[in-house]
């Protein structure tokens, strides 16, 4: 299942990002430093990790942590990964699967969030496939796409202007996806519920039940 959450930074927390990571554009470098072997030859980008990448990293990492939907769907328990990618005209990712471990733990979720205004760029649709075809995905700046980490997806070759992202990897408490499903569900019916005249015993039961299977479900 793919996850669109809009808004995830304001206009004003893209704009500092993009300002930071411009100010050491020298200190992006081949993305294929990072890639496994079965991958070297798809992978065509930029990565930076320099003061300036970490900070914006760092920023990024506390804005997730405090958005409710993000919380929501990923459960998260820690980062595992998260790079400032750049991809200038020439420059695409071919199809792949990301690595189930990276530094010896687990990825269960990966995302994406824009940095660039898509208007500023040509092609960069990053490409998730699914039981219903490819979904082609090209959000507005400063929004994230979030899914599992078993998907196959690519980036398009950008053909004009720059796109500018933070990739990140997520393990969470939860592993399994149809769990995380059901306990996303739960948390949208008690939201539902929160403006509503539903009684006390209702929503009671209710959360005795999400806390019941996340108790049963969790790797804490």
């Amino acid at each position: 299942m793919i996850f669109q959450i809009a808004d995830v930074l304001t206009p004003d927390q893209v704009g500092e990002a993009c300002a930071k990571l411009e100010s050491e554009m020298a200190g992006f470098a081949s993305g294929k430093a990072t890639a496994g072997w079965y991958v070297k030859d798809l992978k065509h980008n930029d990565q930076a990790n320099g003061p300036a990448a970490l900070q914006v990293i760092a920023d990024v990492k506390q804005v997730l942590l405090a958005n409710t939907a993000f919380r929501s769907i990923a459960r998260p328990k820690e980062f595992v990964k998260m790079l400032a990618s750049r991809y200038q005209p020439g420059m695409a990712y071919g199809t792949h699967v990301d690595d189930a471990l990276m530094g010896g733990r687990r990825t269960d979720m990966s995302f994406t969030l824009f940095l660039a205004d898509p208007a500023s760029y040509d092609g960069g649709e990053l490409v998730v496939e699914g039981n219903d075809g490819d979904n082609a995905i090209k959000l507005p700046a400063g929004a994230l796409v979030l899914y599992p980490t078993t998907s196959l997806h690519r980036v398009n070759e950008v053909t004009r202007g720059e796109r500018l992202a933070i990739v990140g990897w997520v393990r969470s408490f939860i592993r399994s996806q149809e769990q995380r499903d059901v306990l996303l569900d739960l948390d949208q019916v008690i939201a539902g519920l929160a403006g509503t005249a539903a009684d006390r015993a209702t929503t009671d039961r209710i959360f005795k039940v999400r806390n019941v299977l996340t108790r049963m479900w969790a790797e804490d």
